[in-house]
C-alpha cells in the first residue's frame, strides 16, 4: 500500500528516475526516464513488505545529475527521516551514477536508520524489467530492524553493499554491481527475508552544504600511455579547485603530469591520485614520474576509493571549505576498510 499522511511506521520512497523510470519516448526509440514515482512503485505488482510513502524529487537519467543534484537528494532524505514514524528511505536512481550519490549520502548521513539505493539494467517497459524486484527488495530492506545503524547501501539484484567502495561493474548485466574491496553488507530474498553481517565503520558524518554554497569546480583526468599534461592543465587554466587523477596501477603517472601536479598544488589547486584498476589500494612506490613522485608533488593518495567516489568527497570537503592537510588526512581515514 501507499500511505500518503504520516500515520503509522512507513519506508519513504524518493523517486529521482534512472532506467527503473524508463521508457521508451516513441516506438523503437531512446529511452528516457518518464514514470512517477507512483508508477514505479505500482509497478512491484504485489504487496510491499512495509507500508511506503512516494516522494518526487525529479525525473533524469542519473548520467545528467550535477553534485548539486545529488546535495538535493540528500536534504529530501533528511527531511523524510524528520518524521519518526519512517523506517528508512528508498531512492530510486539511475545506475550510471548511483555509486557517486549512494556515497554522497553515506558521507553526510546522521541517522541510525536506512538509506537504501537501488534502480534498475532493463527499462520499465522492457519484456521483463528487474526494477520491480530491485524495488520489493529495497523496501524490504529499508524497513529492516537489521538494516538499522549500518550506514547507506546499495540493494541490486538481491546483494546488498556498503556504499564506500561500491561500483558498476557491469554496463548491462542485471548483476551491475560489485565492491571489491569493501566487500558486501548482505543479501535480501525475491521474498524479502533480509540478511546484513556488516557494520558501519564508525566515522562522523561530514556536514551537508547547501546547494548554493558554492561549487567549486572538480576535474577528473586520466593518465595513459602517451598522456602529456595538457588536460590537466587546461584544468587548472578553466578554475579547478580540485582535480582526481585517474592513475595506472598503485596510482602512477608519468614525468610531465608529475611536474604538472607540482604546478597546480603549489597554486592551491589540490589533487587527488586514484587508480584505473578494479581493486586495491593506492600505495606511492614508484619514482619517474609514477605515484612517490605524485606524492612529492603534493597529490592525496586515495587510498580504495576509486575515481568516482574520490571526486564526490574531494567535491564535498572544497564545498566544506577544508584545507589541503584536512582533505588529506580525511582521505587517509575513508580510504581504507573500517576496523
Amino acid at each position: 500500500m501507499t500511505v500518503t499522511d504520516l500515520v503509522g511506521p512507513h519506508v519513504v520512497l524518493l523517486a529521482t528516475g534512472g532506467t527503473i523510470s524508463s521508457r521508451a519516448s516513441e516506438a523503437g526509440g531512446a529511452a528516457v526516464a518518464s514514470d512517477t514515482g507512483e508508477q514505479v512503485f505500482a509497478s512491484l505488482g504485489v504487496p510491499a513488505a512495509h507500508p511506503v510513502r512516494v516522494v518526487d524529487v525529479f525525473r533524469k537519467g542519473s548520467y545528467l545529475l550535477t553534485v548539486d543534484d545529488m546535495i538535493a537528494i540528500c536534504a529530501k532524505i533528511r527531511q523524510a527521516l524528520a518524521n519518526p514514524q519512517v523506517l528508512g528511505v528508498v531512492v530510486t536512481h539511475g545506475t550510471d551514477t548511483m555509486e557517486e550519490t549512494a556515497y554522497l549520502v553515506d558521507l553526510t548521513h546522521d541517522d541510525p536508520r536506512p538509506v537504501v539505493f537501488t534502480g534498475a539494467q532493463r527499462a520499465a517497459d522492457a519484456d521483463s524489467p528487474d526494477g520491480p524486484g530491485n524495488l520489493s527488495r529495497a523496501i524490504a530492506v529499508a524497513g529492516s530492524p537489521q538494516a538499522r545503524g549500518v550506514g547507506v547501501l546499495v540493494a541490486f539484484a538481491g546483494t546488498i553493499f556498503p556504499a564506500a567502495g561500491v561500483r558498476k561493474r557491469h554496463t548491462t548485466s542485471l548483476d551491475a554491481f560489485a565492491n571489491p574491496d569493501f566487500g558486501t553488507a548482505g543479501s535480501v530474498s525475491e521474498s524479502g527475508e533480509v540478511e546484513i553481517q556488516a557494520a558501519r565503520s564508525g566515522l562522523a558524518p561530514l556536514p551537508l552544504p547547501e546547494v548554493d554554497a558554492g561549487s567549486p569546480r572538480v576535474d577528473l583526468i586520466a593518465a595513459y600511455p602517451g598522456a602529456d599534461s595538457t588536460l590537466l592543465r587546461a584544468c587548472v587554466q578553466a578554475g579547478a579547485a580540485g582535480i582526481v587523477l585517474q592513475g595506472t596501477g598503485t596510482g602512477n603517472a608519468n614525468r610531465a603530469l608529475c611536474r604538472e601536479v607540482a604546478d597546480a598544488t603549489a597554486t592551491g589547486v589540490v589533487v587527488v591520485t586514484s587508480t584505473r584498476v578494479e581493486a586495491g589500494a593506492v600505495v606511492p612506490v614508484y619514482g619517474d614520474g609514477g605515484g612517490e613522485d605524485l606524492r612529492a608533488a603534493g597529490a592525496i593518495p586515495a587510498g580504495l576509493l576509486r575515481p568516482s567516489q574520490s571526486l564526490v568527497l574531494l567535491s564535498l570537503l572544497l564545498r566544506l571549505g577544508t584545507p589541503a592537510a584536512g582533505i588529506a588526512e580525511t582521505f587517509a581515514r575513508r580510504g581504507t576498510l573500517p576496523d
